[in-house]
């Protein structure tokens, strides 16, 4: 039996089995249907050496030169996943698909540590104009208000926001929901629906956000937050700045983390270094599970108050901040990236927005934002993707990926020879989750004249 082999970016001919050459759980020209053996052949590495990937179950079974791994004998499955025959003897080898991925770049996947998927796609419509001259006045509301829209399109909207970030390598995303006041537990239930919808195809986290937690006005907020953790919020979250005790919201967060034994990840702009040092130090003692971020206004002694209190550090590099915070976004400037760079700072990069209010043209793409810090000259391209990589899985709570044999297979195959390259225009992409094909896109290049000169493109099937 041999393993099937596909083009990741090849039309896509649904299952199939061919006679000789296919078995059960097998897929043909579909690797997203493969079994549970999958063999990435021909890839390149960031370093530079081409290879193949063998993977079994949920973890890399196997790296080697190119062409040196054949398929994996049954013996070597996990447990409980051999593939038996009635009335057969057990096949030599087990059942998958083999992909090319020549001109593909393989990387550990990115992952999305700062999204916010429940206002995704909500940005107001462009307004519509009466005539050339004189365009009509935009709504002064979203054209759903709060707590007007259904739980199934609010739950339509987050698993759609999910699986865009996903389409772009994200297999794991972590969200912050907002909770309390109008929202009441909505906007939760949905994610945490969509989060049990999305099981096999990328894990989610949701960061539960109330607005107020100090005093008789946060008494709601406070109750509101209790609840989400019990409904099954995987971090605390919100906002200190904008309660009237930024010190008490902070101590109230604390204890609920303590008593639930759940990370901390808060919204903070960091423009106030000695309020930021006051309140990074009541996180101290949760470290390192305890987050902050986007931090866009940070100054000059800011990112030594947050290397003393051991924090990791999310930035948004699209825009800055996202629609948690008050006041319009500033952008996230390179003297706020050498602040926390200069200092050591462990850290990560986000979304931050898809298509709302504070981003109308957000995009979920892991890669964009590392393209932007590589851009302003901050970080080198290496650094960059590390931060929306290997710093992002470490800021959620997540075991380490490296294209290596025992590593989790959490995965990005992405059209380019080199990091450099992909970040700038890697379009078609194919994303690994669990072991298993859970994502491709393919994008082809095509011009209008022939020309004598080979043409570049973005598809593997036009080589």
């Amino acid at each position: 039996m041999n393993a099937d082999s596909a083009s990741p970016d090849g039309p896509q001919h649904g299952n199939r089995s061919d006679s000789g050459a296919a078995g059960p759980g097998s897929s043909g020209g579909n690797p997203l249907g493969h079994g549970p053996v999958l063999l990435l052949a021909g890839a390149r590495l960031a370093d530079g050496r081409v290879v193949d990937v063998r993977i079994s179950g949920d973890r890399i079974q196997a790296v080697g030169t190119a062409g040196s791994l054949g398929p994996l004998p049954q013996s070597a499955l996990p447990c409980g996943s051999a593939i038996s025959l009635a009335g057969e003897h057990e096949p030599a080898v087990a059942a998958g698909a083999r992909i090319d991925l020549t001109g593909y770049l393989l990387l550990a996947a990115p992952a999305e540590p700062h999204a916010h998927h429940d206002t995704a796609f909500t940005a107001l419509p462009p307004p519509a104009f009466a005539d050339a001259a004189r365009p009509v006045a935009p709504p002064t509301a979203p054209p759903t208000a709060p707590g007007a829209e259904s739980p199934g399109e609010l739950i339509r909207r987050v698993t759609e926001a999910a699986l865009t970030s996903l389409g772009y390598g994200a297999t794991a995303q972590r969200t912050h929901v907002r909770i309390g006041d109008v929202h009441g537990l909505r906007r939760l239930e949905a994610v945490l629906t969509a989060r049990q919808a999305l099981r096999g195809l990328a894990e989610l986290q949701a960061v539960a956000v109330p607005r107020l937690l100090t005093g008789t006005v946060g008494a709601d907020g406070r109750a509101a937050l209790r609840e989400a953790l019990r409904l099954g919020a995987d971090a605390v979250g919100g906002c200190p700045e904008l309660d009237p005790d930024p010190v008490g919201f902070v101590q109230v967060v604390a204890e609920l983390a303590a008593e639930f034994d759940c990370p901390v990840d808060l919204h903070l702009r960091g423009g106030d270094p000695g309020q930021l040092a006051r309140l990074t130090a009541l996180l101290a003692p949760l470290r390192p599970r305890f987050a902050v971020g986007p931090c866009d206004r940070l100054g000059p002694g800011g990112g030594a108050a947050l290397r003393a209190a051991g924090a990791r550090v999310v930035c948004l590099p699209q825009n800055g901040a996202c629609g948690a915070l008050d006041g319009p976004p500033g952008g996230l400037t390179p003297a706020v990236v050498r602040e926390l760079t200069d200092h050591q700072l462990p850290l990560a990069a986000g979304s931050g927005a898809l298509r709302d209010a504070v981003n109308p043209v957000g995009r979920a793409d892991p890669l964009e934002a590392a393209y932007l810090l590589a851009a302003g000259g901050a970080l080198s391209a290496t650094a960059a993707y590390e931060a929306v990589s290997g710093q992002a899985r470490l800021l959620m709570g997540l075991p380490p990926v490296r294209v290596d044999a025992g590593f989790p297979a959490e995965l990005l195959a992405v059209r380019g020879d080199s990091l450099a390259g992909a970040l700038s225009g890697g379009h078609s992409r194919l994303v690994v989750h669990g072991g298993r094909v859970v994502s491709r896109t393919s994008a082809v290049r095509e011009f209008a004249d022939t020309v004598a000169l080979a043409l570049p493109r973005q598809g593997g099937h036009h080589r």
